[in-house]
């Protein structure tokens, strides 16, 4: 692990970023331009970790692949090596292999992909053989899990000789994923039906295509917390348009109730100040990449805040609830189950001089504390961990005028 330390700081200096690009929207993308033949032109493919470690498994036709602890590529890969007749054995870190993946291996094995498991039943790694036949064109796939599930089957639909009518049990979660997917898919030539819980897609021959891939919503919402939480600060987030496809962009709408502002103009997105409101009361289940930062924000500008919505915070690269819970309690916050999954953002009493900050080996986590450097001086356990999604932070930060050092 390397550490570093972020000093305490008052204001931000004038700052236009340059977000990284959607790592959502590059690992959907790779996978389409793969079915159809690599013959794209594809533009801005983000630097993220696990989109390098994406392309590097397409391309790689070595026996064994080892997705890391990327949950898209993990569950991507498992249907395009399905249904692309690959053999290989696909496995990730020690928490990847407790993170499940048995509803998309059920719905791959009823489709007539011969999958095992080479270790526990449901969970990676996986032993993935050839696909010799269609054996039925509907499956059946939890909606509350995690939509991956339904977007990995989606992206490979089309390549299936009877193409795949999904019928969703129960309430889909992260329904803007899925409406992500299948927006890409529709650049690439794909047609499908949606009604009521079931989403057909036929057999169809995907085109290629030209495409410039947007920024990441995700990575604002770092900057959207800043704007929120620094008495003085001037953002401008570059090439932001509130027309993208991402689901994440959401955090406007959320962050207008901590007093942030968003304007936009050809050249991107202008963060000021606004009035804050007296609570918020949201439903993170379309958008749960979000809820680490609105947590940390709203407990330490003392704004009383309630979530729902969380229930797949519990199987990400760490268990981001109970993470969430002991990072807050360092300055007198938390998170309290008031039952029936409604989760109320304790307040942040006390800001210590310095904070250790503990990253759990996410991404997320690392982020979404960072801006409390506007009242502590923090001490992040592992800088690295950015490299997932926004490699770039931490110097984006120093351009800022954050001082950083290490620890």
């Amino acid at each position: 692990m390397t550490r570093i330390i972020v000093k305490k700081f008052h204001r931000l200096t004038e700052v236009s970023v340059s977000l990284p690009a959607s790592k959502s929207v590059s690992n959907r993308v790779l996978i389409l331009d793969a079915l159809s033949g690599r013959r794209s032109q594809l533009e801005n493919i983000s630097e993220a970790r696990d989109t390098r470690l994406m392309q590097s498994l397409l391309s790689d036709p070595g026996p064994i692949a080892d997705a890391q602890d990327a949950g898209t590529t993990m569950r991507f890969l498992t249907s395009y090596f399905a249904v692309t007749n690959q053999r290989k054995v696909l496995t990730g870190t020690e928490r990847m292999q407790e993170r499940p993946i048995g509803s998309l291996v059920s719905a791959l094995t009823n489709l007539g992909a011969d999958i095992t498991y080479e270790k526990k039943e449901g969970y990676p790694p996986l032993k993935i053989n050839r696909f010799s036949r269609q054996i039925t064109n509907e499956v059946t796939v939890p909606g509350h899990i995690s939509s991956q599930f339904i977007s990995s089957l989606l992206l490979c639909a089309p390549s299936l000789p009877q193409g795949l009518k999904i019928h969703i049990d129960g309430v889909l979660g992260s329904k803007p994923y899925v409406d992500l997917t299948l927006s890409l898919m529709a650049l690439f030539g794909i047609s499908h039906t949606w009604e009521g819980n079931s989403i057909l897609v036929p057999p169809q021959v995907l085109e290629p295509v030209q495409y410039k891939i947007e920024p990441d919503w995700s990575a604002a919402s770092y900057w959207l917390a800043l704007a929120a939480l620094a008495p003085q600060s001037t953002i401008r987030l570059n090439d932001l348009n509130p027309d993208q496809l991402q689901g994440d962009k959401a955090i406007i709408e959320i962050m207008k109730y901590a007093g942030v502002s968003v304007s936009f103009d050809q050249r991107g997105a202008t963060l000021s100040k606004g009035e804050k409101t007296k609570s918020l009361n949201w439903d993170f289940t379309h958008c749960p990449d979000l809820a680490q930062t609105v947590a940390v924000v709203f407990s330490a500008k003392n704004i009383p805040c309630t979530m729902t919505g969380l229930e797949s915070l519990r199987i990400k690269e760490t268990d981001r609830i109970k993470a969430l819970d002991q990072e807050l309690k360092k300055f007198g916050g938390g998170l309290k189950d008031t039952n029936n999954g409604v989760w109320e953002v304790l307040p942040c009493t006390d800001f210590p001089e310095k904070v250790v900050i503990n990253t759990y080996d996410d991404h997320r986590m690392a982020m979404a504390f960072a801006p409390l450097a506007v009242f502590s001086t923090l001490e992040i356990e592992d800088q690295t961990v950015v490299r997932k999604s926004y490699p770039r932070y931490w110097d984006d930060l120093k351009s800022a005028g954050v001082e950083i050092k290490p620890a």
